[in-house]
């Protein structure tokens, strides 16, 4: 049994049966966590297309030979593969914060204020609540704060390494476009 919980039963034996129904939800409230953060896989665009249009008479067969070989030098060039199973430069996911904002201030003040009012016995419950509440309420905008940084800076992280994700492919397209046009073709 924790140290609050084992005051708060001291003080319902010397107060009475009356903060029975405090003592209860201080017992609920120590049941309660705080669930995982959800991450949720947004769907990927569809990668950007390269058209490739002979100028010269090309041949279907000297098209797809031209392609492959400048799908080798672009990689050679960029050190980016499209065509492995693992690429997915368009892959995001987003993170959504488990609790909305204010949750834990408000779970705080509650059960701030619960224990304000056990501690401060029955003579100054007013005061204990008032103090507690605040007190809670306090303590629970910080771990908001902190759930809030913590959210903001992985989304920035996501944000980050899609757009290295997109500037990679961009290269590759950009050299696969510039060997295919010293090839003799067009190119958009």
């Amino acid at each position: 049994m924790s140290i609050a919980n084992s005051i708060a039963f001291a003080r319902v034996r010397r107060v009475g049966v009356g903060a029975l129904p405090l003592v209860a939800l201080l017992g609920l409230s120590a049941c309660v966590t705080q669930p995982p953060p959800r991450v949720v896989s947004v769907p990927a665009p569809a990668p950007q297309k390269v058209f490739v249009y002979p100028q010269n008479g090309q041949s279907p067969e000297q098209l797809d030979r031209d392609r492959y070989e400048c799908h080798l030098w672009a990689v050679q060039q960029t050190g980016v593969d499209p065509s492995r199973a693992d690429a997915s430069p368009y892959e995001r996911v987003v993170v959504q914060p488990s609790t909305p904002p204010g949750a834990n201030t408000a779970a705080g003040a509650i059960t701030g204020a619960i224990l304000g009012a056990i501690i401060a016995g029955p003579r100054a419950a007013g005061a204990g609540l008032v103090l507690g509440g605040a007190t809670g309420a306090v303590i629970g905008s910080a771990a908001d704060a902190n759930a809030q940084q913590q959210a903001q800076m992985t989304q920035a992280q996501i944000n980050s390494a899609e757009a290295q994700g997109r500037a990679r492919a961009d290269s590759y397209r950009r050299a696969l476009g510039a060997c295919l046009t010293g090839r003799g073709y067009t190119v958009s």
